[in-house]
């Protein structure tokens, strides 16, 4: 693997604050230059954005121009996206140019199915500490301008990690789901290859909540923030029940709004594209209290 470098200009709907910091991923943090860094798959990978050029500066596995085309979507139109969101309602439109240069990143399933279930009632500090711990661990070292990056650990790598070791990471009680997790993966009690080639998203998520601390919110998480890319699920959390009852529902009691409800709003309103609806509206929502 060797350094690379590349740059785009005039992209629009690339924004690095909305995409890194929006709540789809944990190994990107930001430098004192503005700048982001990040470890996917086997690539360590520096964006800055500077006027109109965003540069991309890394190691990467293969040829960084199309690592970075598919891990950042680079292929679909998200200007298209917002102005067909954008007439849904004021509502849709305001979240839209608060979260403008949004992008769901194409991230690798397995990651996102563990980084996910790590997640659950958790805050991000945390989640990213113990993600990068595990990866430190038992990931594979990658040395990129004088520090020491690790990649997220295989299924085979964890093949032999016990539920104590889990602990000591600081998983609390995630610690038996990642382990029970890892081994329904290796001993392909769920397919994670047969999942990317079934267009089914129902039964795609069916197979993810055999997963142990898979429900269906970190279903749909996965669903929508990994290399599934399934933009008609409605992942709900805490901050999307309130934007929904805040905005169209109005009980008086958000607690008192069941998912259902939220859930029929959201396909009638937004259609297949409600899961990027939901990111906009959910960054939205937690960045502004």
């Amino acid at each position: 693997m060797k350094e690379q470098k590349y740059k785009l200009k005039n992209v629009k709907s690339f924004e690095l604050r909305d995409i890194f910091e929006c709540g789809q991923c944990f190994r990107w943090n930001k430098q004192e230059d503005g700048s982001y860094t990040g470890v996917f798959k086997n690539n360590v990978l520096n964006v800055k954005k500077n006027k109109d050029e965003i540069i991309f500066e890394g190691i990467c596995e293969n040829e960084i121009q199309q690592t970075v085309e598919n891990y950042f979507d680079l292929n679909r139109n998200y200007e298209k996206i917002k102005e067909q969101l954008s007439k849904i309602d004021q509502n849709m439109k305001m979240s839209i140019e608060y979260g403008n240069g949004i992008r769901i990143l194409n991230q690798d399933l397995w990651e996102t199915i563990i980084s996910f279930i790590i997640s659950a009632n958790n805050n991000i500090p945390r989640i990213k500490g113990i993600i990068e711990r595990l990866s430190e661990k038992y990931g594979d070292e990658i040395k990129y301008k004088g520090n020491k990056y690790y990649t997220f650990p295989t299924p085979e790598q964890l093949k032999n990690v016990t539920v104590e070791e889990y602990r000591k990471l600081g998983l609390g009680f995630r610690d038996i789901r990642l382990y029970e997790t890892t081994k329904m993966i290796l001993n392909k009690q769920v397919d994670i290859e047969n999942m990317k080639n079934n267009p089914n998203t129902i039964e795609v998520r069916e197979e993810l909540l055999k997963l142990s601390g898979v429900g269906p919110k970190v279903a749909d998480c996965i669903l929508l923030f990994s290399d599934l890319k399934r933009f008609e699920v409605f992942p709900i959390d805490v901050w999307v029940r309130r934007v929904m009852n805040d905005l169209y529902i109005h009980k008086e009691d958000e607690k008192n709004v069941s998912k259902k409800e939220i859930l029929k709003l959201a396909n009638d309103k937004f259609g297949n594209l409600e899961g990027i609806a939901q990111q906009y509206l959910f960054y939205w929502r937690r960045e502004l209290g």
